[in-house]
């Protein structure tokens, strides 16, 4: 008895708005995908430098080899620090690394001399064996073999200074911290023997 209604101009517009709310959500869902893949990855290259600043920073270290002190009017007035590079270390510029000397007198900072003598404030590094070629003895002091080894000079006359005389005496201790460029720590202990007596030289 009832006659249905139809208006077949209306399926056509139905139709083309579900399509427009498809491709909607199809294009958010691309950003969305586009902005976690761009996290992701920046989140693993982050990890990435991290965890290799990391571990520069435990193997690019160097390694005591000998400590000698020489005497001068009853007190160590310089020191000579054998180095190396330590297990699995890549190469160790002795130009970039920076040394803290920590006396009951106070603690003094120091950097590479650029080749002239050592002083209150700065070290100065020579070459013992290079196997590297000339890359130490030509002013660049940088480790690049494990067979390397470098003299680190200091002048403890002029960094330790007072009553009775300049530089380190009968019993003193220093610490001794190397920091290389990569931000490896290494620390040296120096024991002055209890007496210096009729030596020119000790070993700390």
């Amino acid at each position: 008895m009832f006659d249905k209604l139809r208006n077949d101009d209306d399926r056509g517009q139905v139709g083309i708005g579900t399509l427009i709310v498809f491709i909607a959500m199809v294009l958010v869902a691309a950003i969305a995908a586009g902005v976690l893949i761009n996290t992701a990855g920046f989140l693993q290259s982050g990890a990435e430098e991290t965890g290799q600043q990391s571990s520069d920073q435990v193997t690019n270290r160097l390694q005591e080899v000998s400590a000698v002190g020489s005497i001068q009017n009853g007190a160590v007035d310089k020191v000579n620090i054998t180095v190396k590079k330590a297990p699995g270390a890549n190469n160790i510029d002795l130009g970039t690394t920076t040394l803290q000397f920590v006396h009951s007198s106070g603690s003094t900072d120091m950097t590479y001399s650029g080749g002239n003598s050592p002083n209150a404030t700065a070290f100065n590094v020579t070459a013992i064996q290079d196997e590297g070629g000339d890359s130490i003895v030509k002013g660049s002091p940088v480790l690049n073999d494990p067979a390397d080894r470098a003299r680190i000079e200091l002048d403890t006359a002029s960094v330790v200074t007072g009553s009775p005389t300049n530089g380190l005496l009968e019993g003193d201790t220093a610490t001794i911290q190397l920091n290389t460029q990569s931000g490896g720590t290494t620390e040296i202990r120096l024991v002055v023997p209890e007496t210096l007596s009729g030596s020119s030289a000790v070993t700390l």
